[in-house]
């Protein structure tokens, strides 16, 4: 992937997490959860547009000062680094009263460096324009070195207290809760590869120091960093999109897909299906599916056998099974035996009335029909007439 494409490909997944936070966000303006991801989301947004070599040199030519990007992108780099600190400290929750101090601390902090960074560039002097290696052509330069000193402690502190406080929330999250979870998985990988920048940018540093030159290969570090910000864009992004409507009725589209796929493709059962235009919206397919899924288990009942249900049940709760689930387990296996047995022989008679499924979501039911080796055992069972 060329470096061109990669420079957006952050700043796109921060806008699309804008333009789906933008309803909350009008709404709850007055949270400062809401505030801080907004704030990030912005100043998130162009730092890798504005730090491509491209860019650096445009907007070094109409401001008519040489390296007048390097405070920008280090300053918004800062202010984004601390942004994304408080928001974990908010997301994290705790006293109120001590959330709101560590907020202020953290803004300070990082506040003071961002001014810092345009004072040291300001009385400093950068008289050649450097658009990839900045910060180690002038590692040696009065005041520039103490600005690229305070840029990168900055960022390393940002970005270590971020992927340290996002990983103790990972091991403390809820499996449940998928979104969360997969969106700060993210923000530690994304948070891991942003400190293996660092690192490659300390130690460049460093030799300059020491009086040598380490050659970094040209797309080591830039490729470090955007892969950081996409999968740290990326992570901010999962926990709200996973959370909306339209998420939720995507995964459970998606996960009665098994069960519909056998249901429609069965030959006893006979659904007049309406095509569904490519554009009709998830909620729609959700709605579409979930009905041929019933329709299906309509037309198999003739083929349910209680004494496959008594089986499977006595089955599952033998390996431990809560009621509740050995339940759906049950009828999950009179539904794939009546599958089987009917696709058979289609042209055998059935016995209605005999048994009727009633376990509760389809989501669960399509779940075990694929996945469970008891359903398996009652679909093998059917087929070989035992």
């Amino acid at each position: 992937m060329s470096e061109g494409i990669l420079r957006f490909l952050p700043g796109s997944v921060m806008i699309l997490a804008l333009l789906i936070k933008a309803p909350a966000l009008r709404r709850g303006w007055d949270q400062p959860l809401n505030r801080a991801a907004c704030a990030l989301l912005l100043v998130g947004a162009p730092l890798t547009f504005l730090a491509s070599p491209s860019t650096i040199s445009t907007v070094n030519r109409l401001t008519g000062v040489v390296n007048f990007s390097a405070p920008l992108v280090f300053g918004l780099i800062t202010v984004f680094s601390g942004t994304c600190v408080v928001l974990v400290l908010l997301w994290g929750g705790g006293p109120p009263a001590a959330v709101r101090r560590a907020v202020r601390l953290t803004a300070a902090a990082f506040g003071a460096v961002t001014v810092a960074i345009v004072v040291l560039f300001v009385i400093g002097d950068a008289p050649v324009e450097r658009l990839r290696d900045l910060d180690t052509y002038y590692a040696t330069t009065p005041w520039i070195r103490e600005m690229i000193v305070c840029f990168l402690a900055a960022h390393t502190v940002g970005t270590s207290a971020l992927t340290v406080l996002c990983g103790k929330w990972l091991r403390r999250a809820d499996r449940s809760l998928r979104p969360l979870r997969t969106g700060l998985a993210l923000i530690v990988c994304g948070g891991l590869l942003d400190l293996a920048y660092l690192a490659v940018k300390w130690v460049s540093v460093g030799a300059r120091w020491a009086g040598r030159d380490w050659v970094v290969p040209a797309d080591l570090a830039p490729g470090l960093a955007y892969g950081a910000a996409l999968l740290i864009g990326t992570g901010f992004v999962v926990p709200p999109a996973g959370g909306s409507a339209a998420w939720q009725d995507f995964a459970r589209y998606r996960r009665l897909r098994p069960l519909w796929k056998a249901l429609r493709g069965c030959a006893a059962v006979r659904v007049r299906t309406v095509p569904l235009a490519w554009w009709s919206p998830v909620g729609i397919r959700l709605v579409h599916r979930e009905s041929v899924i019933d329709d299906g288990i309509l037309a198999l009942a003739p083929w349910f056998d209680p004494a496959v249900r008594d089986t499977a049940y006595v089955v599952a709760r033998g390996q431990g099974l809560e009621e509740a689930r050995a339940a759906v387990v049950a009828d999950a296996a009179v539904l794939a035996a009546a599958c089987r047995r009917r696709a058979a022989s289609a042209a055998a008679e059935g016995h209605p009335g005999r048994y009727r499924l009633d376990s509760g979501p389809l989501d669960a039911l399509a779940r075990e029909f694929h996945t469970s080796p008891i359903v398996a055992a009652a679909r093998d069972a059917a087929t070989t007439g035992t």
